[in-house]
């Protein structure tokens, strides 16, 4: 196998930047992973080719490779992996992402969806790379525990998983329903719709979908993607305990 070169979109495989990352691709896609690069410094070795050595996964020296890949100085460990694809769950509550475009932010609200059991996501292109080793690293690995699926546009979506029994909530500054604790929805199966960090949804949206807002003092002119989709899926899976 050839080294793994700097990250491009179009390579049909990408890494995990760090050991957390690396170990929940080991413990989720084992199956997807095809290689794992240790620093001769990393302590924590034997358990890593424990792991590996389970799965057929060869473990190399990577001292020269993590410094050429990484810009995080305590970044030890890489673990090489195929790209995958997934269809949604047809039964789960899903998150849209319409056109996110930050890095940073993809990878956060990935670790939040799993934090709070939103398993299911789907990404409206175009769209940050969610195999983006930033991305991966910033999830802290939760990609590897979710479902995510991509869509040229939300009509392919709407066809795919929009039946009757799904219930569709855009979140828009347009809205005029406030979502709280109080009468937040409990509908069985539902998506939950955040637009672009810059422009939000457009409001042909609310064509499709019941348009809600979180309430927010007017000191500001809106919340940031991360933190509105926490509260919106905190508030929807709250209601489901």
């Amino acid at each position: 196998m050839e080294p793994i070169k700097p990250y491009k979109k179009e390579f049909d495989y990408s890494y995990a930047l760090g050991a957390f990352p690396t170990m929940e691709l080991l413990t989720k896609r084992p199956e997807s992973a095809e290689a794992v690069y240790v620093h001769s410094s990393f302590t924590d070795r034997a358990r890593v080719e424990e792991v590996c050595g389970r799965h057929g996964i060869p473990v190399r020296e990577g001292d020269k490779l993590i410094a050429r890949l990484s810009d995080k100085e305590n970044v030890y460990v890489i673990g090489q992996f195929r790209k995958f694809r997934d269809e949604l769950s047809e039964d789960q509550p899903h998150l849209m992402l319409v056109n996110p475009s930050n890095m940073g932010n993809l990878g956060t609200i990935l670790r939040t969806c799993l934090a709070f059991g939103i398993h299911d996501i789907a990404v409206i292109t175009p769209a940050a790379d969610h195999f983006n080793p930033k991305v991966v690293r910033a999830s802290m690995g939760a990609v590897f525990s979710l479902r995510i699926a991509c869509f040229s546009d939300f009509e392919e979506y709407r066809k795919r998983y929009a039946r009757a029994d799904r219930k569709l909530y855009a979140f828009m500054l347009t809205a005029k329903k406030q979502l709280t604790a109080e009468n937040c929805p409990k509908p069985k199966k539902y998506t939950l719709i955040f637009g672009n960090e810059a422009t939000g949804l457009p409001e042909a949206y609310a064509d499709y979908a019941e348009a809600i807002i979180i309430p927010q003092s007017p000191e500001v002119d809106s919340l940031n993607l991360t933190i509105a989709v926490g509260i919106g899926a905190y508030l929807f899976r709250k209601t489901e305990v």
